[in-house]
């Protein structure tokens, strides 16, 4: 196996154990933001979570970007990278040219080339998107491609863990409630 399957395989493994060991969903979630950029070498990657009443992505964990790329505005989901939120990764290869970013002006500014969206699901229904930055243009590989889905999937487990877990908390503290 080679150095960088041996990373990917080692960042993999860390995350997971995370996951099985931490109810602390932001740590999980800073966590892979933090190793997607170590592995893949690039600017930033943010995990935003779909509000559907809203319509708009919400950022639950980042790591990367400039303070002021993060107060552009509201994320809508209706015109930011169409197509992720339909089950689609999407890749915007050059930030200055495509029609589908919201707001091309501040990722310029913040130094954003291109940006890869891949879709966050729990039990085959979108609940966020993971979203990676660079500074330069870039394709991604087959192999880096499947790498970021394996986090995004990983960050819909931890997301999911972290809901269930609340929904429990909650539900018990009614339970004992009753009792008494």
């Amino acid at each position: 196996m080679e150095n960088k399957e041996k990373g990917y395989l080692r960042l993999f493994r860390d995350t997971c154990k995370a996951i099985n060991s931490s109810l602390n969903l932001a740590k999980v979630l800073n966590l892979i933001t933090e190793n997607l950029i170590a592995a893949l070498n690039v600017k930033a990657c943010t995990v935003f979570l779909w509000d559907r009443e809203r319509s708009i992505l919400e950022v639950i964990a980042t790591q990367g970007l400039s303070e002021s790329y993060l107060k552009k505005g509201p994320v809508d989901a209706d015109k930011s990278i169409t197509g992720t939120l339909e089950g689609q990764s999407a890749l915007i290869f050059d930030t200055l040219k495509d029609p589908r970013l919201e707001y091309p002006d501040e990722a310029k500014k913040g130094g954003i080339a291109s940006i890869l969206s891949v879709p966050i699901s729990v039990k085959d229904q979108i609940i966020g998107v993971l979203r990676i930055y660079t500074s330069r243009r870039r394709n991604f590989s087959k192999d880096e491609f499947e790498f970021i889905t394996g986090f995004a999937d990983m960050a819909g487990i931890a997301i999911d863990n972290s809901r269930m877990y609340d929904h429990l908390k909650v539900n018990h503290e009614s339970l004992i409630d009753e009792v008494l």
